[in-house]
């Protein structure tokens, strides 16, 4: 077996960088990221020169391990990353958020599968797909995979893929498959997060051998394939990193979105009042408070769920299933208060924040988007919660 510690991981400078960096690196992109976000709204996917800075600044790897040339951080901090990139673009935010994440779990592959990913290319990135679209069938060595996977955001600027297959016996696996295995096909036109490239992955006849396979079970439990046990990804369980990070984009676009009221609104007439500035409304001074109080309970949830994520795993833990059930429920929780905060700030913006010029509706178009994905779903997060309160534990339900 081809062993990690090749010419081309052995020889990477890694400069090491504080969490605070990271979080820097991400905040000085957000000009370059705003100057280009019509563009990849109209073209359905982040701008390259904007990918190339990410990724020159090191984000998309901030939670792989340092062995493998990432940053080996905290999952506070890829949220704190991926909150800053998104306070400059939604779509962009998305894209970072679930390629950072599908590239740190592929260090939780076998390691030949590790070295196949990584060993020739440390900048390698990982796009995943994590619902079933496959027709694969299990072959000696492997499985021969073929399938359509819809949804796959930011595909188009990864060299692999973490694609959800049927293993035998029927149960659901992630396969390692490299981009030369597959096409995309144009499938993404939507109302919002319309730069996320969030395309449909197309696979025919592809060959995938069983060392870069993952059980979907053995990931939720953390009992990962890889032999470095001590990297801190592996010891974070996959369910709940997967749904936190896909809140953390609200959370940039809730930034956002205050930042443009406190920067627009106080100066604008208050139509057919008296109030010749919005700053001397109680009406609009009520309806910011209450916006900047929801985007503050939704930052304080989010740091909570990182507190238990990470928590557990210092200490080589897993989260008690009551606390993943409450990392389940706050994951919607955190997207519905978002939700009211921009509701309540476009209301006080007005109408014009509908425009198709106006920043504020891009951002009101991607969080109502963003929140409508199935692992943020609310309801079933209460669901989970709930069964966990009342002492009626489902493994099968929201987690």
């Amino acid at each position: 077996m081809t062993q990690l510690a090749s010419t081309e991981i052995a020889d990477l400078d890694v400069i090491e960088v504080s969490d605070a960096d990271l979080v820097a690196r991400a905040t000085a992109l957000i000009p370059l990221i705003r100057e280009h976000a019509a563009d990849g709204t109209k073209n359905r996917k982040t701008s390259p020169e904007v990918i190339d800075a990410i990724a020159a600044a090191g984000l998309f790897h901030v939670m792989l391990p340092k062995r493998l040339g990432g940053h080996g951080t905290s999952f506070k901090t890829a949220c704190d990353v991926v909150a800053e990139i998104a306070r400059g673009d939604g779509s962009t935010g998305w894209v970072t958020a679930l390629t950072l994440l599908a590239t740190a779990y592929g260090s939780t592959n076998t390691t030949q599968a590790q070295e196949d990913v990584f060993g020739a290319n440390p900048g390698a990135r990982i796009c995943g797909i994590f619902s079933p679209g496959d027709k694969s069938e299990k072959v000696e060595g492997g499985y021969l995979v073929s399938g359509r996977w819809p949804y796959a955001s930011g595909s188009f600027a990864a060299q692999w893929a973490s694609l959800t297959i049927t293993l035998e016996g029927g149960a659901p696996g992630m396969a390692l498959v490299p981009a030369e295995a597959f096409t995309i096909e144009p499938t993404w036109y939507v109302a919002g997060m319309q730069g996320t490239g969030s395309d449909t992955i197309v696979v025919n006849d592809h060959f995938v051998p069983e060392y870069r396979v993952q059980p979907v079970a053995d990931m939720f439990a953390s009992t990962f394939r890889s032999p470095f046990t001590d990297d801190h990804v592996a010891s974070m369980p996959f369910n709940a990193v997967a749904a936190g990070i896909l809140v953390a984009p609200q959370i940039g676009l809730g930034r956002h979105a205050l930042e443009l009221t406190r920067e627009k609104l106080p100066k604008k007439p208050v139509a057919y009042t008296a109030y010749g500035q919005a700053k001397d409304s109680p009406t609009h001074q009520l309806g910011v408070a209450r916006a900047a109080t929801k985007l503050r309970l939704a930052e304080l949830l989010i740091d909570a769920m990182a507190s238990d994520i990470d928590g557990a795993a210092e200490k080589g833990e897993l989260p008690n299933p009551e606390i993943l059930a409450r990392i389940r429920n706050d994951t919607g929780v955190v997207a519905e208060l978002v939700k009211e905060e921009i509701d309540y700030l476009l209301t006080a913006n007005g109408a014009g924040s509908f425009a198709d010029v106006n920043v504020l509706g891009r951002i009101w178009r991607d969080s109502e988007t963003a929140a409508r994905h199935a692992l943020v779903t609310p309801e079933i997060g209460r669901e989970a919660y709930g069964r966990q309160l009342l002492g009626n534990y489902d493994p099968t339900i929201g987690l």
